[in-house]
């Protein structure tokens, strides 16, 4: 730690200097409103408070750092590291305050926790930082500032004043089902920290793999560490392909605790991860006897939920973990460990004499009241070692631990329960930042877990439910975005998927929300893709590219809108699904979709193509338009925006299901009717359903046609029980001399799923999407 001796003359120069700053901010105060409102400064995620001054400061060779005695200057690596991929020279640590030149750090309390002010003129750059996070977030807004040219580095005149939202803001990363090399790790967390994320949530073990040594017992590296083959393609698709190739590996501890350290001079936490009592089939093929049958098991080769899990009943299984957990605490100090507790069946502690017992013998309701029993017995051990547990929102099973902190993941109930009784919450819902989702619609996107993230869902997300009291909303302490990497096989493949979105995130979790603004951030965000380029770091670039909308004019047609976020970009479309070219029409305003036909577009920047073309094809029939009344509403992630008009709408759902034409029923069937508005000749009906059961979605029991002029009378013109495609089945009958104004369409759920089948005993996903009339 560098000591520093300073004297009277030196501060009496520094708060001079400081006087004359503020003096030349006040004289110019109109001039720099404008100048800020014009072009924001290129920062994420955005202050508080910033003001661009006149002036630049230049970095140079000569310039100098000064920190405040007590500040620990292996906290400015960091920060040199960045200098130095510009000036190819780290910058001098000095303890003498020179007259320019320079860049001062201190320390003061005044300010909130990771809190700091900034201030940048032509002559210095000084930071002052509530505690050493803060002088380290100070650093980081600056190499934001920061545009490189020869020999020197220029940094926007600034007056900023800033801290964060929520005292946690995290990543998450599964290193499981697809490992990623210490390197690639720490180039992640120096572009976390440079964001300000300040934890790193690492997910070591899983069904696919344990990635964490534990020295006293080596099967977990050299069993459980490897699978003997993986998953080609997405697992809805069947049969399934393999790529016939034993995959694995392990972090050493020495490692992790490299990457610990790694991570705290950047004031990231890393918090680990150690699955249970569910996602244990890595675990139980090096050691069956903690598993209720005593297997033999394998270490799952394949994505998805399994039925053996860590026996409940055994007390090896608790003496295993707590040994488990004995080194992890060790290698990681953060206040927490998770423990994950989501997911878990409980097929095999319902048949499980042992399990059995332990749930007599505890006087527990039921398997649900034993899962809590092992969560809260697992609290207890860390408690007893001084540690904190953190768990998906599914150890609110059975009734949840106390002290435990909870990640709502499945939606934002879990959050709002665990609130409501005084426990910390981090909001982290599937639907909203799960970042293996898709980015974009476009067809070219690579393969991905499903569902859709865009940048601009992500960003605005609001974290903290709106039917929380202010007492309640205390306890959301913070956000986090979750990468699971079944569909990640490489360091370029996760870098597309994780940035910019986690960027989008990083202003989510730090910004006051009534400072966030998509478009204010977009022009921050493009600047900013020069910097993650300078990083190495393979972003996504897909989030100007164009977006529509479809909704019903009054005539009942179908109207597309198209929308760019481009600066300076013109959009160009042809409607025969033809090449847009610079001159092809430009687009004004909605475009009428009065006939069958598909629609393309391109954005265009003086005249010169900018990104990938957008399609789009309508089938246009007799019941588009059409009034539907549904006799259910639509479920979970399957219930669009547009609700039942999805249905006429003249668009087709994708095998992706995940563009909004899709209604999907978890607990009811499916019932519809189409009023035609008068009676008309028919000559066929259609549909189309989804039949994916690595999905849990499953094609109706039966699917019924019948028609009616009054909508009280209905005769039935087709029934299909059979629908043998994994994916789309398209669905078609042929009708003559057949007249009539409503059409109902009805399919029965498959209800339960059954025995032998994936995700047996739970409840099956009906999913339509388009009724076709001709």
């Amino acid at each position: 730690m560098l000591v520093i001796k300073g004297t009277d003359k030196h501060i009496l120069f520094f708060r001079a200097q400081i006087i004359i700053g503020l003096c030349c901010i006040l004289l110019s105060l109109k001039a720099v409103a404008q100048q800020a409102g014009d072009k924001p400064l290129p920062i994420i995620p955005v202050p508080v408070k910033a003001v661009a001054t006149n002036g630049k400061f230049s970095i140079n060779t000569a310039t100098s750092i000064v920190a405040q005695k007590g500040i620990n200057t292996d906290n400015l690596k960091f920060f040199n590291q960045m200098v130095g991929m510009s000036l190819s020279k780290s910058l001098v640590i000095k303890d003498n305050l020179p007259v320019s030149n320079y860049i001062y750090l201190e320390i003061d309390t005044l300010q909130q926790k990771d809190g700091y002010q900034l201030s940048v003129n032509n002559k210095r750059i000084i930071i002052k930082g509530h505690d050493e996070a803060g002088v380290f977030y100070g650093l980081q807004t600056v190499v934001q500032l920061m545009q490189p040219s020869k020999k020197v580095i220029q940094v926007q005149g600034c007056e900023i004043t800033d801290y964060p939202r929520f005292a946690y803001r995290g990543m998450h990363l599964d290193v499981s089902r697809h490992m990623f090399p210490v390197s690639a790790i720490k180039k992640w967390i120096d572009v976390l920290a440079l964001f300000k994320i300040n934890t790193f949530h690492w997910h070591l073990t899983d069904d696919q793999g344990w990635r964490i040594e534990i020295k006293s017992r080596p099967k977990l590296q050299s069993v459980s560490a490897y699978r003997n083959e993986t998953l080609i393609g997405h697992k809805k698709e069947l049969p399934h392909q393999f790529d016939d190739k034993r995959y694995g590996g392990y972090y050493t501890q020495e490692e992790a605790k490299e990457i610990v350290a790694y991570a705290r001079l950047r004031h990231i936490t890393v918090i680990p991860e150690i699955e249970m009592p569910g996602h244990a089939l890595a675990a139980l093929a090096a050691y069956p006897g903690l598993g209720c049958t005593g297997g033999p098991y394998q270490t799952a080769t394949f994505w998805g939920i399994f039925d053996d899990v860590y026996c409940a009943g055994n007390e090896d299984t608790f003496n295993f973990l707590e040994g488990v957990l004995d080194e992890v605490i060790k290698i990681f100090p953060s206040e927490y460990i998770h423990i994950g507790g989501d997911e878990c069946p409980k097929v095999r502690w319902a048949a499980c004499p042992k399990c059995q017992k332990r749930i007599k013998d505890e006087h527990l309701k039921d398997e649900h009241e034993l899962q809590s029993y092992f969560i809260r017995r697992i609290s207890n051990y860390l408690e007893s070692k001084g540690r904190k547990i953190i768990g998906w929102d599914e150890i609110l099973e059975g009734g949840l631990t106390p002290g435990a902190t909870v990640m709502s993941w499945t939606g934002i109930e879990g959050g709002v329960a665990a609130a409501a009784q005084h426990h910390q919450v981090i909001m982290t819902p599937e639907k909203y930042v799960y970042l293996d989702y898709y980015q974009s619609l476009y067809p070219s996107e690579p393969l991905a877990a499903g569902g859709y993230t865009p940048l601009s869902k992500i960003y605005n997300y609001e974290p903290v439910p709106s039917r929380l009291t202010p007492e309640q909303a205390k306890y959301i302490t913070g956000v986090q975005a979750n990468i699971w990497s079944e569909y990640l096989p490489t360091v370029d493949k996760a870098e597309y998927m994780i940035f910019p979105r986690v960027l989008a995130l990083s202003e989510m979790a730090w910004s006051n929300p009534k400072q966030r603004n998509y478009n204010n951030f977009l022009s921050r965000l493009r600047p900013t893709m020069r910097l993650l380029n300078r990083l190495h770091i393979n972003a996504a670039n897909t989030f100007d590219e164009i977006t529509d909308s479809v909704s019903q004019t009054a005539k009942g047609t179908q109207a597309l809108t198209l929308s760019a976020t481009l600066p300076g970009a013109v959009i160009r479309y042809t409607t025969n699904g033809s090449k847009v070219t610079a001159q092809s029409k430009l687009y004004k305003s909605s475009l009428n979709v009065e006939h069958t036909s598909t629609i393309s577009a391109t954005t265009f920047v003086n005249q010169k193509q900018v990104g990938r073309t957008y399609t789009k094809s309508f089938f246009i029939h007799k019941a588009v338009g059409k009034q539907v009344t549904l006799t259910d509403a639509p479920e979970g992630n399957y219930n669009p925006p547009g609700g039942s008009a999805v249905l006429v709408n003249g668009l087709s759902g994708s095998a992706r299901y995940n563009d909004n034409q899709w209604l999907g029923f978890n607990k009811h069937n499916f019932e519809a009717v189409v009023d035609l508005g008068k009676v008309d000749e028919i000559t066929s009906l259609g549909t189309h359903v989804l039949n994916y059961h690595w999905q849990k979605m499953w094609a109706p029991t039966s699917l019924q046609f019948l028609v009616s002029d009054d909508n009280k009378t209905y005769h039935l013109v087709y029934q299909q029980t059979d629908f043998p495609v994994n994916g789309i089945n398209a669905v078609s009958c042929k009708l003559s001399h057949l007249k009539a104004r409503y059409i109902k369409v009805i399919a029965i759920n498959k209800g339960t799923i059954p025995a032998g089948e994936y995700g047996a005993g739970g409840r099956a996903w009906l999913l339509l999407d388009e009724i076709i009339v001709n």
